[in-house]
């Protein structure tokens, strides 16, 4: 196993080295440019120029690519055309929003979709597994942003249970904010009341960003106990008069997990290009609504850093799962 990981993770330079052509020649092919944009109708030859020597637009692909790995390789991803700040502090102080909103949204698709997937699987045929396949497909078939617009026009806007926007209450006075993750903020800094506007506020965002993952979750959770249900060594516990709990723990989850550390691993990397589209719909102050601005204002450093880290994130995810497979089941263990 631990040549396994070493071997992984040396690969891991010729993929991100790979990506990193990809990512910058994508930038570059977007319409547009950085010095339209930041001048608008104010800008002339010789504006746009300065603009473009500023940022180092106007040296050869080559000659900025090579800077840009350099740079990227020791944490230093520019700074930003939007905010004249490091990229590297946009991440401090933006990823503590989207990871708190990723992890919630991700709470709900495992801890609700397994169980879900697992009983509609028991009960094939009743409606629980009628009601739990339209469901899914309802879920996976409808659009993030167009479910987050709908939960805000009912829960928000009409019954008035949760906030539209944003991710605080800017009228809840002396909150203080040591690590950026509002819940956590608010119980260590005694203000309750802040901890539980913080909850308020990503609840609908983490429903919106939660149902597709929790749809996927559900159908693969119901199809693999269904597959494992059926074996052999199932039946014979059954049999022998074990426990239902016991073959349920024992034979039928274990056995069924192994398909959904995959699927479940994969989910993060949905969760993080979903969290865009959520955050924008509901002005949630994080990764996902930055990187939209940066992609309208062409802004190359953010896009490109931001990216660049979504990346490796995902990368370690898949390392982290292939490591997983082992551990839920002894016979897939890799030498």
């Amino acid at each position: 196993m631990a040549r396994f990981v070493v071997r992984r993770l040396i690969l891991l330079v010729p993929i991100l080295l790979g990506l990193s052509i990809l990512l910058f020649a994508w930038v570059r092919a977007l319409p547009g440019s950085l010095a339209n944009t930041l001048l608008g109708e104010r800008g002339t030859p010789d504006t746009i120029a300065a603009v473009e020597r500023l940022y180092g637009l106007d040296q050869p692909i080559a000659v900025q690519y090579w800077k840009y790995l350099v740079r990227s390789a020791s944490g230093d991803f520019g700074v930003s055309a939007q905010t004249r700040r490091p990229v590297t502090e946009e991440m401090v102080r933006l990823f503590p929003a989207t990871i708190e909103l990723t992890v919630i949204a991700f709470v709900l698709a495992v801890g609700i979709g397994i169980p879900l997937g697992y009983f509609a699987a028991r009960r094939f045929g009743s409606w629980m597994d009628s009601t739990a396949i339209v469901g899914s497909l309802i879920g996976v078939t409808i659009p993030v942003f167009f479910l987050g617009f709908l939960l805000k026009y009912v829960f928000a806007i009409k019954l008035g249970w949760f906030p539209t926007t944003g991710r605080a209450d800017q009228r809840i006075l002396g909150v203080e904010h040591p690590t950026g993750f509002y819940v956590l903020d608010g119980l260590v800094t005694g203000n309750l009341a802040a901890s539980w506007d913080a909850i308020k506020h990503l609840i609908l965002p983490a429903v919106a960003l939660a149902t597709i993952p929790l749809a996927i979750v559900t159908r693969i959770t119901r199809a693999s106990v269904l597959d494992v249900i059926h074996e052999d060594y199932v039946r014979t516990a059954e049999a022998k008069g074990l426990l239902s709990r016991t073959i349920n723990r024992r034979h039928v989850l274990r056995n069924a997990l192994l398909p959904l550390v995959t699927i479940i691993g994969l989910q993060l990397g949905l969760l993080l290009s979903g969290a865009i589209l959520t955050e924008t719909v509901f002005a949630f102050n994080g990764v996902g609504r930055f990187v939209a601005d940066a992609l309208r204002f062409r802004d190359y450093s953010v896009i490109q850093g931001f990216i660049l880290v979504f990346a490796v994130i995902y990368v370690v995810v898949n390392l982290v799962v292939d490591i997983a497979y082992g551990l839920v089941d002894p016979r897939v263990r890799v030498r």
